[in-house]
């Protein structure tokens, strides 16, 4: 379609001639073209045109085999390299654990055995210390009673001197007291040996 000028300056729209029908022969310029009979108006989706199965399976195994060195030559190496890293990583990392549950378990051992032998130890200590305080406290007993029986034998002979010497005293007084007596009665003095003898005699009976 083309817009051409007229004479008195209106435009002329001319329109080309289209074919007449599917497979025509349609003209430019005066040149001919022709088209194909596949390549009319209105052919089929090529994918699906049975003319071309061949060479698209030519081409999709081309593509697959590509495809399948690239990935075997590239892409699965790397992968197996990564997979192995990894499981050389983590059989590192449960060795470590292993290490370090085993030296966790040892040092638990070595704890348990030190706290039971301070156990031991201490109840060695506490009861060497209450032997040795027994045995002084056993010690000093028998010092303090060595020291009492001491002081009451003491005691005792001071109480035995007392009571001879009162006794002595008594008996003097007694023999005083009795010649004291006589004279009153009698109003004459006794002889002393009389009088003691006389008073030895009422003490003993």
């Amino acid at each position: 379609m083309s817009e051409n000028p007229g004479p008195s300056g209106t435009f002329v729209i001319a329109q080309a001639e289209t074919p007449a029908a599917h497979g025509a022969t349609p003209s430019h310029g005066g040149v001919e073209i022709q088209v194909p009979p596949g390549e009319a108006h209105g052919a089929g989706f090529p994918p699906f045109d049975a003319q071309t199965f061949p060479s698209q399976l030519i081409w999709l195994a081309i593509a697959f085999g590509a495809l399948y060195l690239l990935m075997s030559r590239v892409a699965l190496p790397r992968i197996a390299t990564i997979l192995e890293e990894r499981h050389d990583r983590v059989a590192d990392d449960l060795e470590e654990a292993g290490k370090l549950k085993a030296e966790s378990e040892a040092a638990q051992a070595s704890y348990e055995q030190a706290l039971a032998s301070a156990r031991n130890k201490a109840h060695g200590i506490a009861t060497e210390t209450r032997d040795t305080l027994a045995a002084e406290a056993e010690t000093r007993r028998k010092a303090v009673e060595a020291e009492l029986s001491a002081k009451l034998v003491t005691a005792e002979a001071q109480i035995t001197a007392t009571k001879t010497a009162a006794m002595a005293n008594v008996h003097g007084i007694a023999v005083d007291a009795a010649g004291a007596i006589v004279h009153q009665l009698i109003g004459s003095t006794p002889a002393p040996q009389a009088v003691e003898a006389a008073v030895d005699q009422a003490t003993k009976s």
